[in-house]
């Protein structure tokens, strides 16, 4: 296969070729980066060391928070440093890895945000059997076969794509290696890779968006049950982040993949990118911990103990 590909480098046109406006977006999203990592170590750190925090919750979210630093990290690097380069290139092999990452990092999210919703339904609509249901085997179990579905998903889709063959023009009007414009630079015709993008996006996003539906379905109907409005209020409250996350990513990667090939537009598909690329996982640590009063207690905790002489 190595031996028919010409292309050993890609052009990326990025999201601006003003030099002025390059140096403003560098800004921004170096500083978007530094604070999406240290917020989503953060959320690691704390659930690590707290003992009050080692349930299944907290557990999904440790790996949520472990997706994004290295989704958000297959992209943004390569980015900041496009913006200051003169040539915006990257390598075919690059490339390539870059794809397969942000693809199965994307696709175990995915999962992810669905194991998390039948962890909040198992706690609203089942509490007497919470610790029951989810023991630690089975949210590790979970977990693993979010991670094995998405890098699946990423897998099939890479080993399709670098069947095709590449042999000019190599310039991609996008700041990343993104499959659908990858696969458009192809000699050939790639309709069964699109096909593919399609049925794969199917069962990677669409199914896991309906049992959230539905799954969320129950629990309000659950909630609407509970007599006292407090009651309501709390547990809609261990609901609301999550939803925040799902409507933010789910969104933006429906609008993204489940379109047809041939209605992208390269202003928007590269918006609706950054959207569940760089800014959902910058802002997931704020949603999570803000609305949270578990983490901000903890946090609390561990400020007072630095601040208490010894």
């Amino acid at each position: 296969m190595w031996n028919y590909t010409k292309v050993e480098e890609f052009i990326l046109l990025g999201l601006t070729r003003s030099p002025d406006m390059q140096i403003v977006l560098f800004i921004v999203f170096l500083i978007g980066y530094v604070t999406s990592l240290m917020g989503n170590v953060l959320i690691i750190f704390v659930s690590r060391i707290s003992p009050s925090l080692h349930t299944p919750m907290y557990f999904f979210l440790s790996n949520l928070s472990f997706m994004d630093i290295w989704f958000t990290s297959s992209i943004v690097p390569k980015m900041l440093k496009n913006f200051l380069s003169l040539k915006k290139s990257i390598s075919f092999e690059a490339c390539f890895t870059q794809l397969f990452m942000h693809m199965g990092l994307g696709g175990s999210e995915c999962c992810l945000l669905l194991a998390m919703a039948y962890d909040r339904y198992v706690a609203i609509c089942s509490p007497l059997h919470y610790n029951t249901i989810m023991h630690t085997s089975l949210c590790i179990k979970m977990a693993s076969g979010c991670w094995i579905t998405g890098l699946t998903n990423s897998l099939i889709h890479t080993l399709f794509a670098l069947q095709l063959p590449f042999c000019g023009p190599n310039v991609i009007n996008h700041f990343f290696c993104e499959i659908p414009y990858i696969i458009e630079l192809s000699c050939t015709d790639a309709s069964l890779n699109k096909t593919i993008i399609f049925l794969c996006a199917m069962f990677v996003v669409m199914v896991p968006f309906f049992l959230i539906l539905i799954t969320y379905g129950y629990i309000i109907s659950s909630i609407l049950k509970i007599s006292t409005s407090v009651g309501r209020k709390k547990a809609f409250s261990t609901c609301a982040s999550h939803i925040i996350v799902v409507t933010l990513f789910y969104g933006t990667i429906i609008f993204m993949y489940m379109r047809p090939g041939d209605t992208h537009v390269a202003n928007q598909d590269k918006m609706a990118t950054l959207f569940y690329s760089v800014v959902t996982p910058m802002l997931n640590p704020f949603i999570y911990t803000l609305r949270n009063k578990d983490v901000k207690g903890v946090l609390i905790e561990i400020t007072r103990k630095k601040h208490v002489p010894k």
